[in-house]
């Protein structure tokens, strides 16, 4: 017979939580503010790191696609740990390589393994919540952004000093300290007595019935977009511009710190405004204001557009709140993030290999830039039509 446990402590789900968050984004947001020594160290072309930069959305998207069905053989929990792990060791080892082929492979493999803990983890904590629902996913998203802001804010000051290898291993370090915790809750759960156990998804749910779930995914698909955009290349505009590693580096650690705000603040505004309309209308406005400055004057006021583009990166943990907040039963969070995630992402990764091929092809960032301020029609429409507190469980139940 197998052992019971006493339930999670709230301070356990609560540092679990964070320390999965924090290492879900510094192996993506790090490249960014040193693409330009890593193509150099590698002897890699401007189409290379395209699909270098675009590597995130194409991994989160393919890997996530299969993290509902890993979590059902092996357990939620237990997969969180093993990507981790992978994530952790990967990112180290791409860090000490100078050969591309390999340097691009432990560069996927790391971010299958984050790829993993973004689809497991909100339907970890709808399990794991305590009584007060909008915690978890509080502190998830803060952390979430924390660890971006990290990635893009001290790699390029660390590369200074050590190199750009070692700025980007570091990064995986601190995955793996992070690991003993998870290791020890994957153990944990694999110990509990079956009615502990995360149930698996109904395999009969057809998801993509849910208006709101495509909505969801339409908001997150373009979001994703920008930010893996941004991570990517919005250092690399900046220093064209004129602005200094270190300057350009820290105005993408601008943007994304925009959202530690918008994370702490938007699962209590999603759980009691009866509508967040006004909040999507004022993300597309700060969207076509901060990429109107990147195209006309980017060198001066470049702090503005950041903030600009910051704040209309609100969306990204406003959309990840709604994972959980849209949903009833965490069967539904779990097949929710599974497909809005992975769909998301897939068409995500478009966008940094469109935008640094229409910068070779152009030798400008005008057209890019004009096509990302495009994408400001399918954001309002899916923002809007999420506003609602519409639960995707009631629209799947009248299918």
């Amino acid at each position: 017979m197998k052992r019971s446990h006493k339930p999670m402590t709230g301070a356990v789900a609560i540092l679990a939580t964070a320390l999965i968050a924090i290492n879900l984004r510094p192996g993506a947001t790090s490249i960014g503010p040193v693409l330009e020594e890593v193509t150099a160290g590698l002897g890699i072309g401007s189409g290379t790191a395209g699909v270098l930069t675009g590597l995130p959305g194409l991994c989160f998207g393919l890997v996530g696609a299969m993290a509902v069905g890993i979590s059902r053989r092996i357990g939620v929990t237990t997969g969180i740990a093993a990507g981790l792990a992978l994530a952790g060791i990967c990112l180290v080892l791409r860090g000490l390589t100078d050969i591309p082929w390999l340097f691009l492979v432990l560069s996927a493999l790391a971010l299958a393994g984050m790829a993993v803990g973004n689809v497991m983890v909100p339907a970890w904590m709808k399990a794991h919540a305590p009584s007060d629902n909008v915690l978890l996913p509080t502190v998830y998203g803060t952390t979430l952004i924390v660890g971006g802001t990290l990635g893009s804010a001290l790699t390029a000051p660390a590369a200074a000093q050590v190199g750009w290898g070692p700025a980007l291993a570091m990064w995986g370090v601190l995955a793996l300290v992070s690991l003993p915790l998870w290791a020890w809750l994957a153990v944990r759960e694999r110990s509990s007595r079956p009615s502990e156990a995360p149930s698996p998804p109904d395999p009969t749910l057809r998801i993509y019935r849910s208006r709101t779930a495509v909505a969801l995914t339409t908001l997150f698909a373009v979001q994703s977009m920008h930010a893996y955009v941004q991570f990517g290349w919005l250092p690399q505009i900046y220093r064209d511009a004129g602005l200094s590693p270190g300057y350009a580096g820290a105005m993408l650690a601008t943007v994304t710190s925009c959202g530690i705000a918008g994370a702490l603040l938007m699962p209590t505004v999603i759980d009691r405004s009866p509508s967040l309309a006004p909040w999507m209308l004022g993300f597309a406005v700060a969207m076509l204001g901060g990429y109107l400055g990147l195209v006309t004057i980017p060198a001066t006021l470049p702090w503005l557009w950041a903030l600009l583009l910051g704040f209309s990166g609100l969306a990204f943990p406003t959309t990840l709140a709604l994972l959980t907040a849209r949903t009833h039963d965490r069967r539904i969070t779990a097949r929710l993030s599974g497909f809005v995630q992975p769909v998301g992402y897939l068409l995500a990764a478009l966008g940094p290999v469109t935008v640094g091929l229409l910068h070779a092809a152009t030798d400008s960032w005008t057209v890019p830039i004009l096509l990302l301020m495009s994408t400001v029609v399918p954001f309002t429409w899916a923002g809007l039509r999420v506003s609602r507190p519409v639960y995707v469980d009631d629209e799947l139940a009248t299918e």
